[in-house]
């Protein structure tokens, strides 16, 4: 028997937040942007108003003024998002204990035990719809469909403010049409590569061979193949699950574009301790690092490598990180941001094998340090103690969190 599977998403959610805080935001084409003097001056959110000028979410404020000039900015107020968010999910969860957030602003919901109680899938959709409108003044979109993965595209089918169905009978006649980039999992780097193989839409990525999906792709072009088939059975996780974390980093946007590896060094310095730190709070190590590159045109390339031993420590995740950047970067062009995550996460004190030139010792001595670097910041704040390399920088450092 088929679940029943909703994807709630809410529309234009940080700016339908300050429009229901600021009523007179409704009156005009507006947009959430990032500060433009902390080079964080990019489309967050925008309402429908700004849609019909070609607005679109993380392009930069020039970009958005030359389609509208008379954009009204509005800065981010991120822990009311939070709090809004969090009402949404608590209204979720009177109808299933079944919620899965997708972000902030996207919750799978499966509703299969719930029909008896509270009607079809459609009815509770529309239900959730029309109280969310009521109790909080936004709106959202929700797809009803038999998995996630068709969930998710019904959200996408009808916005502001509709529900969608995507059901077996006739998801082919639905999907099937639709873009392949549309696809959950679908990322620049897939969609690509589908391009290059004249990959235009679901269906014609459903009806190509997985042997040679997972050839081009790997173990990701095999899912695809599934889920663009309808075969997709991965469950929404209760609430009550302890959902375990995958990844740990930190990134920085810089107050000027870095050029030559002195420069790069020192933002490295910046984006790993922290890094590092958020690990040990988690009392995690990293088996990979994965280094995330955006450069003077906005461009971001990933790269990441896999480490002999797992580790915790900011040392060692910039030299990783440092490699990576000489062997793929050209130092021509400027780099604006770096982000550094530690992925493949096991335990921190999961054992591990020390070769037989490794000085254990030493590692040892930093492992220490960077902890009494930890308790200092928990003390005094995270600006309180820096790498010597950071003081005397002007890219912005001393303003990060």
């Amino acid at each position: 028997m088929d679940r029943t599977i909703l994807h709630s998403d809410l529309n234009g959610f940080f700016a339908s937040v300050e429009t229901v805080l600021n009523p007179s935001l409704a009156e005009y084409p507006m947009a959430v942007c990032g500060d433009p003097d902390k080079r964080h001056g990019i489309i967050l959110a925008k309402n429908e108003k700004a849609k019909a000028f070609g607005v679109v979410t993380a392009e930069t404020i020039w970009a958005a003024k030359q389609k509208c000039p008379n954009l009204v900015l509005v800065p981010p107020h991120h822990d009311l998002y939070e709090k809004f968010s969090r009402e949404v999910n608590e209204i979720y969860r009177e109808y299933t204990d079944l919620v899965e957030p997708f972000g902030i602003d996207e919750s799978w919901l499966d509703v299969s035990a719930s029909e008896k109680l509270f009607g079809n899938g459609i009815t509770i959709a529309n239900t959730l719809r029309e109280r969310i409108k009521r109790e909080t003044g936004l709106t959202v979109s929700v797809g009803v469909s038999f998995n996630k993965t068709f969930a998710k595209l019904g959200s996408d089918l009808k916005k502001p403010d509709a529900v969608s169905v995507i059901d077996r009978e006739h998801f082919k006649d639905i999907v099937w049409n639709l873009p392949v980039k549309d696809l959950l999992y679908v990322g620049r780097s897939a969609a690509k590569i589908f391009a290059d193989m004249r990959i235009k839409t679901i269906g014609e990525l459903a009806n190509t061979s997985p042997d040679f999906l997972e050839y081009k792709l790997g173990k990701l072009g095999r899912m695809l193949h599934s889920y663009a088939n309808g075969k997709d059975d991965d469950p929404v996780r209760s609430v009550y699950d302890k959902h375990q974390v995958k990844s740990v980093g930190n990134g920085m946007t810089f107050s000027r574009d870095l050029y030559g590896m002195d420069d790069l060094m020192c933002g490295l310095d910046a984006v790993c301790d922290l890094a590092a730190a958020r690990m040990r709070a988690k009392h995690v190590k990293c088996t990979t690092v994965q280094l995330s590159i955006k450069d003077e045109n906005f461009v971001t390339v990933q790269r990441q490598a896999q480490l002999a031993i797992p580790t915790q420590l900011a040392r060692e995740l910039r030299e990783a990180a440092a490699q990576l950047l000489r062997n793929e970067w050209n130092p021509r062009l400027g780099i604006r941001a770096l982000t550094v995550t530690g992925t493949g996460l096991v335990p921190e004190d999961t054992a591990e094998q020390i070769g037989f030139f490794d000085d254990a010792k030493t590692d040892e001595k930093i492992e220490k340090r960077e902890r009494v670097m930890d308790d200092i910041r928990k003390k005094f704040g995270h600006g309180s103690i820096k790498s010597a390399g950071t003081l005397s920088n002007n890219i912005g450092i001393d303003k990060e969190n």
